[in-house]
This record gives C-alpha cells, sequence and structure tokens, in this order.
C-alpha cells in the first residue's frame, strides 16, 4: 500500500526470507452415518465389514484395531481395550505399545456387539481380532498405489472418493461430538496425550458449540424466568436502542 501510494520507494519485506509461513491444514474428510454403512456394505466379507464399522465408531487407529486380540474385547461392558499397535515399515510389521503410551479402554456402541461376538466365536482367546486370509496381522490397504486394494474397491462401490482408512477416524470424532461427546471425552476415545491436541485436531467440529451454547441459554432463561419480565426487558431495550 505504502509503495503504491509513493511514500516509499519499495517494500521492505521483500528481502526478507524467513517470515513464518501459515500453516494450511485441509478440512478433515467426515463421513455421515449412512455413508459408513454403505461402506461396510462394500467390504468384501463380513470381518471386514465388521472391521470398517469398529474403525468408524471407536475412532481407534489402523494399527490398534489389528493389533487387537480376542482377550482385548469385553462384551460385557462393550468395551476395546487397546494394549498394543501395529506399525508397518517397509513392508514389515512390528508390534508396539500405543501412540499414546499407555493403555486406554475404548467404548463401542451396541450395534457392533453381535458382529464383534460373531469374530470371537470363530476365534481362541489370544487369535488376532481382524487378521489377513493368512492368519496373521491384516495390513493397511495401500490407497495411493494400489486401486485394486479391497478397500479401494469398497470405497469406489460405495460411491465415495479420497478416502483412506484414517478417514473413519476422524469420522469417529464427528459422529462422537454430533452425539454430544466434549474435548476430554474424545481426547480419551481417540488417545490423544491432551485436550489441546483433540481441539487443534478437531477445532472444526467445536464450532457449533458456542451456537448450541447460546441456544441452550436462551432455552433456559425463557423456561426459568417470568416471560412478563422477558417481554418488558425486550421492550425497554428495543426503546433505548431507539433513542441512541
Amino acid at each position: 500500500m505504502a509503495v503504491r501510494d509513493g511514500r516509499i520507494s519499495r517494500n521492505p519485506a521483500r528481502s526478507v526470507t524467513n517470515l513464518p509461513r501459515k500453516r494450511w491444514t485441509p478440512r478433515h474428510r467426515y463421513l455421515t452415518n449412512q455413508e459408513v454403512f454403505r461402506l461396510a456394505q462394500a467390504a468384501p466379507d463380513e470381518p471386514r465389514r465388521t472391521l470398517i464399522l469398529t474403525l468408524a465408531y471407536t475412532g481407534i487407529r489402523w494399527g490398534e484395531a489389528v493389533g487387537l486380540r480376542v482377550d482385548d474385547l469385553d462384551l460385557v461392558r462393550r468395551r476395546l481395550v487397546i494394549r498394543r499397535a501395529v506399525t508397518e515399515v517397509e513392508g514389515a510389521m512390528y508390534v508396539d505399545v500405543p501412540k499414546s503410551w499407555q493403555a486406554r479402554s475404548v467404548p463401542f456402541p451396541d450395534f457392533l456387539m453381535q458382529p464383534l461376538q460373531t469374530l470371537v466365536n470363530t476365534r481362541d482367546g489370544d487369535e488376532l481380532l481382524f487378521k489377513s486370509s493368512a492368519g496373521g496381522i491384516l495390513a493397511r490397504p495401500d490407497t495411493a498405489q494400489n486401486r485394486h486394494s479391497w478397500w479401494s474397491t469398497a470405497v469406489r462401490d460405495a460411491g465415495l472418493d479420497h478416502l483412506t482408512p484414517h478417514s473413519l477416524r476422524h469420522t469417529a470424532a464427528s459422529l462422537a461430538v454430533s452425539a454430544g461427546a466434549n474435548v476430554k471425552v474424545l481426547q480419551r476415545m481417540l488417545g490423544h496425550k491432551s485436550a489441546a491436541m483433540t481441539l487443534d485436531t478437531y477445532a472444526d467440529l467445536f464450532e457449533d458449540d458456542l451456537d448450541n451454547v447460546a441456544e441452550r441459554l436462551n432455552e433456559r432463561a425463557t423456561a426459568e424466568v417470568d416471560a412478563r419480565y422477558l417481554a418488558q426487558l425486550t421492550r425497554t431495550s428495543r426503546k433505548k436502542l431507539i433513542r441512541d
């Protein structure tokens, strides 16, 4: 502006090379309930249908899901106990502690009880809950290089696009918030180290909270305060606004 108006001859900022760049974070992909079930129906078999639903409604990571064993499933309390996670490095599978460095218990909705029970009935206690056709660890689908993987095929058949398994973790966060989960609950569910990390990652999911708070305050006030007083207050404010 100053250069254009002739107040200075050149832009002094042009010579500065170490200015911090604004980091752009792409918006997460969130599926609706209908899209999740459509994707699950497009999976090639029952175990992978159950895996898709588990990822989308618990928010656990892929490595945590494929590291689950039958003994990690608590059907009485409807909990998945996350004790380990699988990491794939150059095709080799490594089993380690979860990313948060501690075990956690994650709830799952009641409709997942029967599909998970069906898997349990076909496995021993120390067997992997979700496993490959050879009985080993189920590798994460290569969505970038293999358009013919079972995942890519299911995504296309479901009429979706640009979707990775990690999108189901984001979806779980979105569905949980829409169901009323606050930041602390979401943090525990996802296994984040802090609520600040959860809020930084999913700040867009909480943008409507301010509007919701205002609506609830209005509902509570109108329900508990005499309507005549509210009407009088509104008239007084309107008169003052006109005078001002």
